[in-house]
């Protein structure tokens, strides 16, 4: 293991400040170039190297599931079929392929696994494999493609998990035999011998297969320990007595050390590396991110369930869709309901606040006379709710058929449309008109931290509470513990607290 790939291993603790290329080292007299700073790209070769193994892999495991499958058939005519499917098979490794690699990539299998064990990478790799095989099977069962055998895709699923899981494993053992021996090792000298330095040099000896011999310290307040090579000014005299190859910098708050240290690194062809400032531990395990040409370590991240996200789009999408076509007919009875009811518009579109603060139209079936917000803050002072949230039970703006309408909470269906769109979901706090949403206080803001729904954990909870506290209680209860099966089991709760005609 070369000393490029460092960053690879140690990315959450080290950024990379000056690492000049090897065509930078091999024009570093001219003087003209020492001011130029470069990026290490072996990184994004060995990912691109563990790309393409995966791929290998996968189209070799592919290849051998398929021959095995033959050969467990015995029965000509079925062999028939299964070679007239090559082609629609040839498209399912192809896609399977690609679901691999960007699963892959999630669970940080081309980020550098040198630091897992062999038992952590096999984990990975099977979470990995796991879920891109059971996808595909999803697919093939709810598409009704026939052609391509479930039992196929199991296969390749195993035999994807044992190679992908076996090149990484052999590359491991290699790069040991080779660092044991000595060979392709990189001497490290770090600036800085307090308590950063310190546990950087544990880390280096507690990894040989790293590559990395730590021959010592340069410091400025030397307590006559052997491992001291020497002070700030005699980086080049170690430098160059212990062919050091890699220098790294402990202290980077002192700009003026930095910067000499980089001269003299770049003078006698060093690689440079910068361990930020960590903020007594708050930056240990950071990663180091690129915002344009600024490195910038972040101390903390608020985790995204990417993929738990995406299932819960996927289902607004096909569950809104599902409802729209189902319900037509009965959409289409309501909206001739409300037109012979009153005069006026069929729908009210009514501007809602959702995800983030972002104002939204939020469609429903007209319930109230028209211009009934005229009318609003006049009934302010007999709101039956507290807080922010507007409510009368016997609102005197409601028509007869709205009456009927929010009692069994036909008046929402619309929002399916919304939900459809984009601006709703399913299953999340209900969306405030913009009044109610500004006599929100700082502290209800956090509602909004999600997307707003049809209905959620208060409407089947706890919906005859008038009380905003309560409400409000709820959607933190909601927004806080969310996972797929909350809303599945809010929804499942929706439809028998809908027949109960508990709207209002």
């Amino acid at each position: 293991m070369n000393g490029d790939s460092w960053t690879g291993h140690l990315k959450t603790a080290v950024a990379p400040a000056v690492t000049p290329s090897a065509r930078e080292r091999r024009r570093a007299s001219n003087p003209s170039r020492l001011v130029e700073t470069g990026r290490n790209n072996r990184p994004q070769w060995d990912q691109l190297t563990a790309v393409l193994l995966d791929l290998a892999c996968i189209g070799l495991s592919s290849v051998l599931a398929y021959q095995l499958r033959i050969a467990s058939i015995h029965s000509p005519a079925s062999l028939f079929a299964i070679r007239q499917d090559e082609r629609a098979y040839g498209a399912f490794v192809i896609l399977y392929a690609i679901l691999a690699v960007l699963i892959c990539h999630s669970v940080g299998l081309y980020r550098g696994t040198s630091r897992l064990s062999d038992t952590e990478v096999a984990d990975r790799v099977f979470r990995a494999v796991f879920l891109a095989t059971t996808l595909l099977v999803a697919f093939v069962y709810f598409s009704g493609v026939r052609s391509v055998s479930r039992l196929l895709v199991v296969y390749v699923g195993v035999f994807n998990w044992l190679s992908m899981t076996l090149w990484r494993v052999v590359q491991r053992r290699r790069a040991e035999k080779t660092t044991g021996a000595g060979l392709r090792t990189r001497n490290v000298l770090i600036v800085g011998a307090g308590r950063v330095g310190k546990e950087l040099a544990a880390l280096f000896e507690s990894h040989p297969h790293w590559g990395y011999r730590v021959k010592g310290f340069v410091d400025q307040n030397g307590d006559g320990s052997p491992q001291i090579l020497g002070r700030l000014e005699d980086i080049g005299n170690a430098i160059r007595a212990h062919f050091i190859d890699e220098v790294v910098i402990t202290v980077p708050t002192r700009r003026n050390l930095v910067k000499s240290v980089a001269i003299e690194a770049r003078k006698l062809r060093c690689n440079l590396k910068v361990v930020p400032d960590l903020y007594d531990g708050l930056g240990w395990f950071a990663p180091i991110e690129y915002v344009g040409q600024f490195p910038v370590m972040e101390l903390y991240g608020e985790p995204i369930p990417s993929l738990g996200l995406l299932a819960k789009r996927s289902m607004d999408v096909v569950l809104s869709t599902f409802s729209l076509i189902v319900l037509s007919p009965v959409m289409a009875a309501v909206a001739i309901a409300v037109r012979m009811d009153s005069p006026g518009r069929i729908f009210y579109n009514s501007r809602r606040v959702g995800r983030k603060g972002r104002a939204f139209t939020c469609y429903k079936f007209r319930t109230m006379i028209i211009e009934a917000d005229k009318h609003k803050a006049q009934l302010r002072s007999q709101n039956e709710r507290s807080g922010p949230c507007f409510k009368i039970q016997n609102d005197p703006r409601i028509t007869n058929v709205g009456r009927f309408l929010r009692k069994y909470s036909l008046d929402e269906l619309p929002q399916f449309w919304n939900v459809l769109r984009g601006d709703m979901s399913l299953v999340g706090p209900r969306p405030h008109p913009t009044d109610d949403f500004e006599q929100y206080r700082l502290e209800h803001y956090r509602r909004l931290d999600v997307k707003p729904g049809i209905t959620g954990l208060w409407q089947v909870t706890a919906r005859r509470d008038p009380s905003f506290e309560t409400n409000m209680a709820l959607d933190l209860q909601y927004i806080e513990h969310w996972n797929l099966w909350l809303d599945l089991e809010i929804l499942w709760k929706t439809l028998p607290a809908t027949l109960r005609a508990e709207g209002c």
